[in-house]
């Protein structure tokens, strides 16, 4: 029998498996002062039986006309179970008196007064007259080991019942008793990437309360932590912004009133470098308000209405290069509609940068709140695939990109409940990308 895994199924196992032993115990020490008793009781019905019988078996002997008559048996009314045996002798051992069923074989010379056992019978022997007639009480052992026998079984009945009985008694006990640390442990598993507050401990019991204030003081750290993470990474972004936004200005003034044209090239390079800059420092502050930021709203959101707010702003930029399919009805969902739009709008910059230059993004909603953004191009190799979605991780294109578009899509899924997956070959082609964000009505409350 393997060990149970929980603490609760561990504790029910062993305790019952202890009151059964003290039960067993217990049950063995009483059929054993049992089986005394009975013998007891049983060789007190002897003595009383030979006590009894031996003066009318003297009177009846004596009341014979002729002393050398043969033995008699007493003859019985009406048949029955004759447990008692007897046999009633003279001074030479002869049999004067039997019981009806009385087998000679079974009684030994007289021994003496009192108890005598044979591999068969229990005897009490007795003697009148100075010892000139003897009587011999049997009884068969196998009478008393039956007795034992149901005495024990009465005994081993309710033990039968009580072990199993006990099982569930003690389950529901511990059950109960574990219930606070149930409510801790689902507390724990409540919580969501961005949920780092303290677990409710009311109602642990003492064991277990250093544990309790030991994981909250690591989710305080961590809040902690990541909130300094997060703080800088935006403030930093956020910083950038302006500076470079300056020098971007700067530059880009440079390549007008360049005197040549090595300059306005050396001048070109430093804007494309800013801009790459200004690009980068913007998605880092995405990611970090994906990672930390408040990403459910107060309210339902019609995502149809920002999908297609987000891509009208990117259709006037690219050409009428996306194909955009909206249901008819609204998708209400609790997603903060910026957020939304910042998955929206990294997912098609990404189909659109690295897909296959000229080719259309087909960028679709459905009623369910199903987000599919499907671009054509060669398929992503699957070791690949799995890869996309960390920080700084591209993959084999030369298109420019910070690598964090498909991260930010995944913190946001992530902190709303969704799911982002990414596919290639696209559904029902050879190849292509296809990125699914699931919001399985994600928020909706």
């Amino acid at each position: 029998m393997s060990r149970p895994a929980s603490l609760q199924g561990r504790l029910s196992l062993w305790l019952t498996l202890g009151a059964a032993v003290l039960w067993t115990l217990a049950a063995a020490l009483t059929a054993g002062q049992l089986r005394d008793e009975m013998n007891a009781v049983f060789d007190s019905a002897l003595e009383e039986a030979g006590q009894r019988l031996l003066p009318l078996a003297v009177r009846d002997i004596i009341a014979r006309d002729d002393d050398d008559s043969p033995s008699q048996g007493v003859t019985t009314l009406r048949a029955h179970d004759e447990l008692l045996t007897y046999v009633v002798r003279d001074a030479e051992s002869r049999v004067l008196l039997h019981s009806h069923r009385a087998d000679p074989a079974v009684f030994p010379p007289f021994p003496g007064m009192g108890f005598a056992t044979t591999p068969t019978h229990r005897i009490y022997s007795d003697a009148a007259l100075q010892g000139t007639i003897t009587i011999s009480v049997a009884e068969p052992l196998a009478h008393r080991h039956a007795a034992a026998r149901k005495a024990l079984a009465g005994l081993a009945l309710p033990l039968a019942l009580i072990v199993p009985a006990s099982l569930l008694g003690v389950w529901a006990a511990v059950r109960a008793a574990m219930a606070p640390i149930r409510r801790f442990r689902e507390g724990i598993e409540a919580r969501g990437r961005g949920d780092l507050s303290p677990i409710p401990a009311e109602g642990l019991p003492s064991e277990f309360r250093p544990n309790a204030r030991a994981v909250n003081h690591l989710l305080d750290r961590l809040r902690r932590a990541l909130q300094a993470e997060r703080s800088f990474t935006a403030n930093s972004a956020h910083e950038l912004r302006t500076p470079v936004a300056g020098a971007l200005a700067q530059v880009q003034r440079l390549v007008l009133e360049a005197p040549d044209e090595a300059t306005r090239a050396r001048a070109r390079e430093v804007e494309t470098a800013l801009q790459r800059l200004a690009r980068l420092s913007e998605k880092l502050m995405q990611l970090a308000r994906a990672e930390g930021g408040r990403l459910q709203a107060d309210a339902p959101v019609d995502l149809a209405a920002v999908l297609r707010m987000v891509v009208a702003d990117m259709t006037r930029d690219n050409g009428g290069r996306i194909d955009l399919a909206l249901p008819e009805a609204g998708v209400p969902s609790f997603i903060d509609p910026d957020a939304f739009a910042i998955l929206a709008r990294n997912l098609i910059e990404n189909a659109l940068r690295h897909g296959a230059q000229g080719a259309p993004v087909e960028v679709s909603l459905s009623a369910a709140g199903l987000l599919r953004v499907v671009n054509a191009g060669p398929a992503v190799p699957a070791d690949r695939l799995g890869r996309l979605t960390r920080p700084f991780e591209r993959g084999a294109t030369g298109a420019q990109g910070s690598g964090l578009g498909l991260a930010i899509a995944q913190a946001i899924a992530e902190g709303t409940g969704g799911r982002l997956e990414l596919i290639s070959p696209a559904e029902g082609r050879v190849d292509g990308f296809e990125a699914r964000f699931s919001t399985s009505r994600a928020g909706l409350r």
